[in-house]
């Protein structure tokens, strides 16, 4: 009895902190990122006093809030990517960023709370970096499948300097590609960057008025970064 007397009352608990998560989720539509959680137990239907029991500060519901997302868009390119042929790391690169594409558009504010302007007085702990490392851990899987036991004429012209090098020692280590060159692992820096650049331009309105066909260059910036990184000629 006691057992499942305590089942219940951790099903209530996760429901009621998926009701506050999912209010909170509406509140990044129409109020940004700066989180008020009186705000947030209103909607609910809870007393102010009570949201505390389930996320002590607006910083730990922004916390759950950004893993969550994060977890989102990895898992939306987690399941692109593997649409793709194994062995061409072009077909999987494409279906990577096509993926991390959908998701953001679906989601614009997430989105933003992501990769939009930092949240004032809001600091990312430990937490977030796990979720937030997934799809740039299957990117650098894409380029060591891609680079094992085949050349590649893609960095090979690329001259690092000192902090540089060592820069990219510390992310290969860190994304577990260590065999990696550190000019590749660079290039792949680049692209991770193009990609969100495009993107954030595109969801932030930057394209307005100038860019009548946003999937078109899209594909065609994603096309480049791929042959930026010797993709295709990589592939089997």
């Amino acid at each position: 009895m006691t057992e499942r007397r305590t089942g219940a009352r951790e099903r209530v608990r996760a429901e009621t902190t998926d009701d506050i998560k999912r209010v909170a989720r509406e509140h990044l539509a129409t109020d940004g990122a700066d989180l008020s959680l009186r705000a947030v137990a209103r909607d609910v239907g809870m007393v102010s006093s009570a949201v505390y029991r389930y996320f002590p500060s607006r910083d730990d519901l922004l916390t759950a809030l950004v893993v969550d997302a994060y977890d989102e868009l990895a898992d939306a390119a987690d399941e692109a990517e593997r649409t793709a042929p194994r062995r061409d790391p072009h077909a999987r690169w494409m279906a990577l960023t096509r993926g991390i594409r959908a998701w953001s558009l679906a989601h614009p504010h997430e989105y933003a709370l992501l990769y939009g302007s930092p949240v004032p007085g809001y600091q990312a702990p430990e937490d977030t970096v796990g979720p937030a490392s997934r799809p740039q851990l299957l990117l650098a899987q894409i380029l060591r499948d891609a680079a094992a036991g085949r050349s590649s004429t893609a960095a090979q012209g690329d001259r690092l300097g000192r902090g540089l090098r060592a820069d990219m020692v510390t992310a290969a280590a860190f994304l577990d590609v260590p065999e990696l060159p550190g000019a590749l692992v660079a290039r792949g820096l680049l692209a991770w960057t193009q990609l969100f650049g495009a993107l954030s331009f595109e969801l932030f309105g930057r394209f307005e008025g100038g860019i009548e066909d946003p999937d078109a260059l899209f594909e065609f910036e994603m096309r480049a970064m791929s042959d930026y990184l010797g993709l295709r000629e990589r592939a089997h």
